[in-house]
């Protein structure tokens, strides 16, 4: 039976209908759970709840209880014993992983955390000031986050890449305390790779945390961990949810659902390498991927092109599933069509393969990342090309960006008038006080003028 990918003429059927169920499969509100987060769930509560439900009821008991609740659902979720000594990964435990890791990894990392540092310091805000004549000077003036918190992947795989993404946008703002959390699984908190990359970037807290728990424990604090002022990084459903629960408390990057990848391509696209690079973003499972092309050779040749690719990966099952599940392959009547759609969905990442791809771009307005040409594969957004792999899922690229130095700071204004500039703007604050109805306003400048 060959893979069951959606594929739909535009030409001819309702995309529209499409992106709508589309949409609403990837949503927070509509995404699905497994039998087994089910079974945690029933277990915990003692009947069936939503992923919102249950993230409420989590967070709002670390919240009340602190470390007693952080305990509990790490034994009940992670089946890990946590306790006051072993929360947090020792300095000792992350110099021995610097060790024990091969050489040429932590050589790779080194190279990689260079790269991304050297364009976060190249784009990081800085203080202006402006004045007006002797009477008038503003400033506006950049302040770093002082505490950061980094959630860090650790289930289905290990993610330094993560590490890497969210720390070095944190340190090129100047952050001068981050702190990053895994879950306690030999892919987390417990990976060597993890923690020896801790040591190499200067990141001395790790704690053994993940899910809803993990998020509530940095934003509201428990014994042994000190409350953060952000929160950043990806993670599945219940860790999102939990870090839509507590912004206000804290301050947030993006609600990160599934990946997302939207390809643009034309005729002298290399269906194989179009393959690949959906298949790319499917294993992350799940992953939402989408081809858009205006050649109907192409979009003939896909599904066949798919399953041979998908022939490549050791365990391609996670990204079947991913395929047929919020997979397409979509023919549209030409690029501005494609562009139109693209824009549409705004999507995390879109790759334009095509031969006037630097064109086509200008057009796209609503994207989190735009990877240009038949030589740029999303894979390199996601370890080496410089900024941060943590983008703007579920439609959000119309008004959200992807996380770099800048999320990390405060920015304030300094503003200075002198007393013959405050005179001559003092007939203005009267107009604008008196048409509020706030006399006191007016009062405490003339209370200066006299």
């Amino acid at each position: 039976m060959g893979l069951a990918i959606a594929r739909i003429d535009g030409r001819r059927q309702n995309v529209q209908e499409w992106l709508r169920q589309w949409r609403r499969g990837l949503s927070l509100e509509g995404a699905t759970i497994t039998p087994r987060s089910q079974r945690l769930t029933e277990g915990l509560f003692g009947e069936p709840l939503t992923p919102q439900q249950s993230v409420e009821r989590i967070c709002a008991d670390v919240e009340r209880r602190g470390w007693e609740a952080v305990a509990y659902y790490s034994r009940a979720l992670d089946d890990f014993e946590l306790t006051p000594d072993n929360l947090r990964v020792s300095e000792q435990e992350l110099a021995s992983a610097r060790q024990r890791v091969e050489p040429h990894i932590l050589d790779v990392m080194r190279q990689v955390h260079k790269t991304l540092m050297t364009f976060q310091l190249g784009i990081v805000m800085h203080d202006a000031r402006w004045q007006e004549g002797d009477g008038l000077e503003l400033t506006v003036r950049y302040r770093p986050v002082r505490r950061v918190g980094l959630c860090i992947p650790g289930g289905a795989a290990a993610y330094p890449s993560t590490l890497l993404m969210t720390a070095c946008p944190a340190r090129a703002a100047g952050v001068p305390e981050i702190v990053a959390m895994a879950p306690p699984t030999a892919r987390g908190a417990h990976n060597p790779i993890i923690q020896a990359l801790c040591q190499e970037l200067g990141i001395r807290e790790l704690y053994r945390l993940g899910g809803a728990h993990g998020v509530a424990a940095l934003a509201y604090g428990v014994e042994g961990l000190p409350p953060v002022d952000m929160i950043v990084g990806p993670g599945n459903l219940y860790v999102t949810l939990a870090k839509k629960r507590v912004f206000g408390r804290v301050g947030i990057d993006v609600l990160a659902g599934p990946t997302e990848l939207v390809i643009l391509a034309d005729a002298d696209a290399r269906p194989e390498w179009i393959a690949a690079d959906l298949i790319a973003q499917a294993e992350h499972a799940p992953g939402a991927c989408v081809l858009l092309t205006w050649s109907e050779k192409l979009w003939q040749h896909m599904p066949r092109c798919l399953e041979e690719q998908l022939g490549y990966l050791p365990h391609s099952e996670l990204a079947r599933d991913s395929l047929e599940r919020f997979g397409a392959l979509v023919l549209v009547s030409d690029a501005d069509r494609a562009v139109d759609l693209a824009n549409e969905i705004a999507a995390e990442h879109v790759q334009i393969s095509a031969a006037d791809a630097a064109r086509l771009a200008q057009a796209v307005h609503h994207a989190g990342a735009i990877f240009l040409g038949y030589d740029t594969p999303v894979a390199v957004g996601d370890y080496v090309a410089g900024p941060s792999h943590v983008l703007p899922t579920g439609g959000t690229a119309r008004f959200a960006s992807g996380l770099s130095a800048n999320d990390f700071l405060r920015r304030s204004t300094l503003v200075r008038f002198t007393r013959d500039e405050l005179a001559r703007r003092a007939p203005w604050i009267r107009t604008l006080a008196d048409l509020e109805g706030l006399p006191g306003h007016a009062r405490s400048v003339d209370i200066r003028l006299g």
